[in-house]
């Protein structure tokens, strides 16, 4: 396997399967390294939701940088308020379904929902050679409500398109081989600080890291 001198970047793969002899006399095999949007899927409970052309997903939280009387600089930060979590989706109208139908919901209009769903979106990103199987990151937008739709008609533009925007009250991930955790270092096998209140957490084990004991003290080695 060849990566780039300064950077690490892998560039060619001679660990394929097919290339033992050749990886043996320094041949390497070219490489897709590049994650890509066409091995999605979307989806609302067992409901595939299909035509969407772009759905965005923003987590943020606040943090807040103490300063100090007598000292010129940032002496500690912390967030200092929950994670929030939004996002958007783009999606023709397709197969006579508006956004909030084709999300599996039996309205039309952001009012009328009343109850949370969740939409699971599996990224369908390889093959796990050290488990034999195909290797997939399911991630979970748990508790959705719709903040607002819009759409638009145009004389410019026949096709109709739903934008939707939505809230979710937590997020997490797994890793379909191995024991689900989903920060592993990637295919450079890079040496990730390992946290187990962290990785609980990015699994869906907890809501958040930071009610955990021994916070104070926690620091990687």
């Amino acid at each position: 396997m060849a990566d780039y001198p300064q950077t690490g970047s892998l560039i060619t793969n001679g660990d394929t399967a097919n290339s033992v002899d050749a990886a043996s006399h320094g041949q390497n095999f070219n490489r897709t390294g590049v994650s890509l949007s066409t091995m999605i899927l979307i989806q609302v409970g067992q409901v595939t939701v299909g035509a969407i052309q772009e759905i965005s997903v923003t987590e943020q939280r606040p943090i807040r940088q103490i300063g100090e009387v007598g000292t010129d600089g940032i002496i500690d930060s912390a967030p200092q308020k929950y994670t929030e979590i939004n996002g958007s989706c783009n999606r023709v109208r397709f197969d006579r379904l508006r956004v909030a139908e084709a999300f599996g919901r039996g309205f039309t209009h952001v009012h009328a929902q009343r109850i949370p769903f969740d939409i699971t979106i599996t990224d369908f990103f390889g093959y796990s050679p050290e488990n034999q199987q195909d290797a997939m990151i399911v991630t979970i937008l748990k508790n959705v409500w719709i903040r607002q739709i819009n759409y638009t008609y145009s004389a410019n533009d026949y096709i109709i398109s739903d934008r939707m925007d939505y809230v979710a009250e937590a997020i997490y991930s797994q890793l379909s081989v191995g024991d689900g955790n989903v920060a592993t270092g990637g295919a450079r096998k890079l040496d990730v600080a390992i946290d187990p209140i962290e990785q609980a957490a990015n699994r869906g084990e907890r809501r958040g890291s930071l009610d955990a004991p021994g916070l104070l003290y926690a620091v990687y080695q």
